[in-house]
């Protein structure tokens, strides 16, 4: 079971999805832009928030992946979502997926909320690796995990298919080692459990 974790950093609010988070959810999923890089097509009803909500809440139950929403503190207001899954626990290592609403792209948003997640990743969940795919066209993602300190560790070839468009991958890793290094600096954040 992954506990109830909400986590705060300057401008932000990393929570739990709840079914008041609907709408939003769905506003931000079903935006062609922002699945524009996706490994699936736009979400076509509001259905599929509340269906993924609920996944989440189960899923946090069987500790198989941990979904958090991203919340501007001075609104209040749903902006996105960033996850850890695929969970590999005999090798301490997970994936890391992460969507932005485009009203608040290029603010440095989800910089700093992956900056908490993974923070939060290496320190309390233990994890020694952290891995990132992307679509190699999406510059904006690949700037983000660069900031982070991910590597680019590989490209895989034809790796998606979403509405009929094939798409390649890049594979970004961090390891705890490199978040750690005094190059990274000392990051934190503060938690919060339920």
């Amino acid at each position: 079971m992954i506990p109830y974790v909400t986590l705060n950093t300057e401008r932000l609010r990393l929570r739990p999805l709840g079914e008041t988070d609907a709408e939003v959810l769905y506003s931000i999923f079903s935006d062609a832009a922002v699945m524009r890089y996706w490994n699936t097509a736009p979400w076509e009803h509001v259905g599929e928030a509340r269906d993924a909500i609920a996944n989440d809440f189960e899923a946090r139950r069987t500790g198989s992946y941990l979904q958090l929403g991203i919340e501007k503190n001075a609104e209040a207001q749903l902006i996105g979502t960033c996850t850890l899954f695929n969970f590999n626990h005999q090798c301490r290592r997970a994936e890391l997926g992460y969507a932005l609403a485009r009203s608040a792209w290029g603010r440095g948003f989800m910089h700093e909320a992956l900056s908490a997640l993974i923070d939060y990743a290496f320190a309390e969940l233990k994890l020694h690796r952290i891995e990132a795919e992307i679509d190699p066209r999406n510059q904006a993602s690949a700037k983000t995990l660069d900031r982070l300190g991910f590597l680019n560790e590989g490209h895989l070839r034809d790796r998606w298919m979403v509405s009929d468009e094939v798409s390649d991958s890049h594979l970004y890793g961090l390891l705890v080692s490199d978040r750690l290094s005094p190059a990274q600096g000392n990051r934190q954040y503060l938690r919060e459990y339920a």
